[in-house]
Formats: C-alpha cells, sequence, structure tokens
C-alpha cells in the first residue's frame, strides 16, 4: 500500500522497465477499473510536435482567468514529477500525488502492469475528477493514437505545427506522423488546427471530415502583430470573433504568437462568452519555464527546451533576430534526434560550444557532438557531467555573455538543479523527487 510521496515515485519509477508500449488496452482497462475519471470532466486533448505544452499553458491560463477550475497534465517535467498534474496553476501535492497513485496501484495490480506514462496518466484522470474540474487541458506525450490521453472523450481537439520527431515510433514521412496526430479528433466535435504544411493539413482535413469533425483553422481570419518587451512580447491580437487589442503576453519567440492564437480560438470555442479582459489576464499571467526562459545574471542564461529539429530551428530564428556577444551554447541531446541538423541551426548563432550529456540512457555522448562543431569551425568542448559543462559555459561567455542551454528538456532540469545548488550551498538537489520522464524529449 501507497501511503506517502516517496513510496509513490518508488512505485512509478518500478513502471520504467516496461517501457513505452503502443495502444489503448492497458490504460482502458485501468481506467475502467478506476471507475472512468476520464469521463468525469470535459477535456480538451492536444496533439502536434511543438508548441503542444505552450499551448496547453496559455490556454488554462485564459480559462482560469475566467473563472473555470482548469487542471493541465503536461509532459516531460522539468524538475519534479508533480508538475505534470496542476489545477489552476498549482501542482498536486505530495501527499495527493500518493493518494492518487496509491489507488492506481491498487487497481492495476489485479490489471497488466501499466507503463511509467500510463499509471502517470491515470494518476492525473483520478486527481482532476477528485478536484472535480470544470475542464482539463490533456497534453499527449507521443504521437496521438496510441497515446494514453487518447482515450479521454475530449471536447475538442487541438493539433499544432507537426514536424519530423520519434520516426522509428509515428512514421518517416510528415503524411505519416500527421495521421498519428490527426488519430486524436472525436466523433462530431471541433478540432482547431495551428499552422500545418499543406501535406499535414491534407491529412488532418480527410480525418476531420471522416470524423464529421468541424475544421477550425486557427489562423484563418486572425490578424496579429507584436513587439518585444524585457518580459515578453506586446501584442496586438484580432480573430473572427472579436478585436481583443492589445495584449501582454509573457512568452518570448514568434512562434509563441502562433500557440497564443491556436489557444484563443480553442477558448472561444469553449466558452462563448469569452470576454477580452480574461483573454489579456491570461496571456498576462501564462508562465511556462524552460522556454525562451531568460535569467538574468553574470552571465544570463537561456534555457529553451528545443528537443528536435523543428525547436531547433525556431530557437535559432531567435538567437539570429536578437544577437549577443560572447553566446555559448550548452547542448545535450537523445540518441534518436537528428542533433547534427539541429546544431546546424544553432552554431551559426554562438561563439562557442559545450557538448554535455545529460544523465539519461537514452542521451547521445557529448564529444561526437563537440567534433561536428569544430568541424563547423566553432571551438567546441566535451563535458559529460551537465553541472560541470555549466561551469565551462559560463567561464566561456563571461560576466557580459550568455549562454543556451537547449536540446533536452531533461538537460534543463540537471542545469536549474545546478544553478539551485550553487546559490544555496549545501542544499539538497532533491534527487529522490526526480523521476526519469518514459515520454521522449
Amino acid at each position: 500500500m501507497i501511503r506517502t510521496y516517496e513510496e509513490a515515485l518508488t512505485y512509478l519509477r518500478s513502471r520504467e522497465k516496461f517501457g513505452i508500449k503502443f495502444g489503448l488496452t492497458n490504460i482502458d482497462r485501468l481506467a475502467e477499473g478506476l471507475g472512468r475519471p476520464e469521463r468525469r470532466f470535459p477535456s480538451v486533448l492536444i496533439a502536434g510536435t511543438n508548441g503542444k505544452g505552450s499551448t496547453a499553458a496559455i490556454l488554462t491560463s485564459i480559462l482560469t482567468a475566467a473563472g473555470w477550475r482548469t487542471g493541465r497534465y503536461t509532459s516531460p517535467h522539468i524538475r519534479f514529477l508533480e508538475e505534470r498534474i496542476q489545477v489552476d496553476g498549482v501542482a498536486i501535492s505530495h501527499d495527493e500525488l500518493a493518494a492518487n497513485v496509491g489507488r492506481v496501484a491498487e487497481r492495476s495490480a489485479t490489471l497488466n502492469e501499466p507503463t511509467f506514462f500510463e499509471a502517470v496518466t491515470a494518476t492525473a484522470f483520478t486527481f482532476f475528477a477528485e478536484r472535480d474540474v470544470d475542464v482539463a487541458i490533456l497534453e499527449v506525450g507521443m504521437g496521438g493514437r496510441w497515446d494514453a490521453t487518447n482515450i479521454a472523450p475530449a471536447s475538442v481537439s487541438v493539433i499544432t505545427p507537426i514536424g519530423f520527431d520519434h520516426e522509428h515510433f509515428l512514421g518517416d514521412s510528415i503524411e505519416a506522423i500527421a495521421a498519428e496526430k490527426a488519430a486524436i479528433i472525436k466523433q462530431g466535435r471541433p478540432v482547431v488546427v495551428g499552422k500545418l504544411t499543406p501535406a499535414a493539413l491534407d491529412v488532418v482535413r480527410r480525418e476531420a471530415r471522416r470524423r464529421n469533425a468541424e475544421l477550425i483553422c486557427a489562423g484563418d481570419g486572425t490578424q496579429i502583430r507584436a513587439e518585444p518587451t524585457p518580459a515578453g512580447q506586446t501584442v496586438w491580437l484580432r480573430t473572427r470573433e472579436r478585436d481583443y487589442g492589445r495584449l501582454e503576453l509573457s512568452l518570448l519567440g514568434d512562434h509563441q504568437l502562433d500557440n497564443l492564437v491556436l489557444a484563443v480560438r480553442v477558448a472561444e470555442k469553449l466558452l462563448p462568452e469569452l470576454t477580452v479582459e480574461q483573454v489579456r489576464r491570461g496571456a498576462e499571467s501564462t508562465e511556462w519555464p524552460g522556454r525562451l526562459q531568460r535569467i538574468e545574471g553574470a552571465p544570463s542564461l537561456l534555457l529553451d527546451a528545443a528537443h528536435n529539429l523543428m525547436a531547433a530551428e525556431q530557437l535559432g530564428r531567435f538567437l539570429e533576430a536578437h544577437p549577443r556577444e560572447h553566446r555559448v551554447l550548452l547542448f545535450g541531446v537523445m540518441k534518436d534526434k537528428r542533433a547534427h541538423e539541429m546544431l546546424a541551426e544553432l552554431l551559426p548563432h554562438v561563439s562557442y560550444f559545450v557538448a554535455t550529456r545529460p544523465e539519461m540512457s537514452r542521451a547521445r555522448g557529448p564529444e561526437p557532438l563537440a567534433s561536428f562543431s569544430r568541424e563547423q569551425a566553432t571551438p567546441a568542448e566535451a563535458i559529460a557531467s551537465s553541472a560541470e559543462a555549466l561551469a565551462c559555459a559560463r567561464e566561456w561567455a563571461g560576466p557580459t555573455g550568455e549562454v543556451v542551454v537547449a536540446g533536452s528538456i531533461f538537460l534543463l532540469g540537471e542545469v536549474v538543479e545546478a544553478l539551485e545548488t550553487l546559490s544555496t550551498p549545501g542544499a539538497s538537489v532533491g534527487a529522490a523527487a526526480r523521476t526519469a520522464a518514459q515520454t521522449p524529449a
């Protein structure tokens, strides 16, 4: 029986040995045994290659500003597992996590063994049902068709931009990947899509037609422009529904404008009486760590969870638009990513490169990355320890420079932990609270 937070984490870690399994049979049986918690609240299901988490964060903030009790389930986490499961922006408590994981563990004991992601997803479902949320925003872990979140009878489905990632699971063409994402569309229920390539949009359109689902292209009839500010961006937004005028968005990057449009269009669909003030408060109060997150200092740090080629392209465009002297890239990545193509997008905008390896079995070794950088005429070092690599990057950047941390959200977590340890000598690094995420990133 699970009684404590530590016992809950131990149980979830024990699920990692089952790896990643495609199929909904396991999670469906588990949800049935738990009394179908995923059917006790309306939900929004978000799939796509990039922008899922940011869209979920903005949408959650807007709906919370509108007075809705809003659950949010995202993955993976940066530091602690409870980051994944929140209501109105507040993470599930240690006691609540223990109680809900306990229910999942007790029920799963009589069923097939759930994977890590299935167990955490079931935990989120039971918690949201227990808290009687008005709506839950659910981010697909990977793909869509066979993702554990897809058993939720979403009121609205959302598809963010689609690119190449996890090809060995999802297919090696945009059309194949889009088909996996489009499988979240529910019969007779609307789907709102972001900026998709023509090939991806054709696939989604066909699936929407087959499911008799209204297809809403978020950008159609929308006008948006922005100016950067120290705290984010000042945005002027007008959709087909209404003119929102001037908004303050707390997130950096042109791609966040697309995520804002997508979130607002979904909010309009969920809440026809949505007001301008609710959108303004939601946009301004959105928090989404590790996405072009700047940490001031000497040197400053820019943390971005760019973990695939599409995200690296977005980060590269941002760095090009905001040049800095003495900029150093600290980079670690998983073995299944297009690492050289990602680096080709980033290296032109930095003066030095430090390759490292997140403490994950799936992580790529740093020396080949450093060798590639040297071939591109960017000086580089390979340092296996992320904490030591951070220290090296900070030294090379100097007090007036900038360290850009990218490649994996797991690396971001290790860097944040290292910074915390540096600022609080002797502080616990919270190793017991870290649980390796089974959602690839």
